[in-house]
């Protein structure tokens, strides 16, 4: 049984798709509670997780502190943490279904998953960024927040679950959990194009990276948050 955990900042435009595509494993049971950990958004975005039935927090402090007071409210024995603008593809819940019971009946030793990424954008540019991010997650076992984390809550708690950093929170607890606790599904999380489109995607591509470069040469994660714009 899961807790999603959701960190939502005017996420107005996004946020019922990404809760539709939770509804088939809410009415399977797999779901049980909705957690939406909202930073003071000035849209409706609080609005739309109540009408959905979600559970809504509100937490200033950035991304990692919404996702630790998330996680310190869920209930349930397995969390999966999704950004606001991240769709899981149907079918997601019977793939992630058979990973949860390959742990809690010890078929394989504790672990995460995240999901397969995708962009919810038409052309080449798109599809390239998709598959350097799958060639990235082949062989560094490095997926970013915007492929969910799926996790069971004492593997959590016993890695330190997430910092409460503004950026980086992703990394962070991946680069905790190590490679070998780290599985990659088939299922997409499709995530919006709003950023790449805006910025450019070789921009946007290569500011991402210099982000990751600089948390991993420990530069304050102020000084990471300018750079990410």
């Amino acid at each position: 049984m899961i807790s999603v955990v959701i960190p939502t900042l005017n996420a107005q435009a996004h946020l019922a798709r990404t809760l539709a595509a939770l509804v088939p494993a809410a009415v399977d049971g797999l779901i049980k509670e909705v957690i939406v950990i909202d930073g003071g958004s000035s849209d409706a975005t609080a609005a739309i997780a109540d009408e959905a039935g979600a559970t809504v927090l509100v937490r200033s402090g950035g991304r990692g502190y919404q996702l630790m007071t998330g996680a310190r409210r869920a209930r349930f024995p397995w969390l999966l943490f999704l950004h606001a603008d991240t769709v899981l593809e149907p079918g997601w819940e019977r793939e992630a279904s058979l990973f949860m019971e390959a742990v809690d009946m010890g078929k394989r030793p504790p672990a995460a998953a995240a999901f397969r990424f995708g962009l919810d954008d038409a052309g080449f540019r798109p599809r390239l960024l998709e598959r350097l991010v799958a060639l990235r997650c082949a062989l560094l076992r490095l997926p970013y927040g915007d492929q969910g984390l799926l996790i069971p809550q004492p593997l959590y708690a016993k890695i330190g679950g997430y910092g409460s950093q503004p950026l980086m929170e992703d990394v962070d607890i991946v680069l905790r959990l190590g490679r070998r606790r780290v599985a990659m599904l088939r299922s997409r999380a499709v995530t919006s194009a709003v950023r790449y489109q805006r910025d450019g995607y070789l921009r946007r591509s290569m500011r991402n990276l210099l982000c990751l470069l600089l948390f991993l040469l420990r530069v304050p994660p102020a000084v990471i948050a300018r750079v990410y714009g």
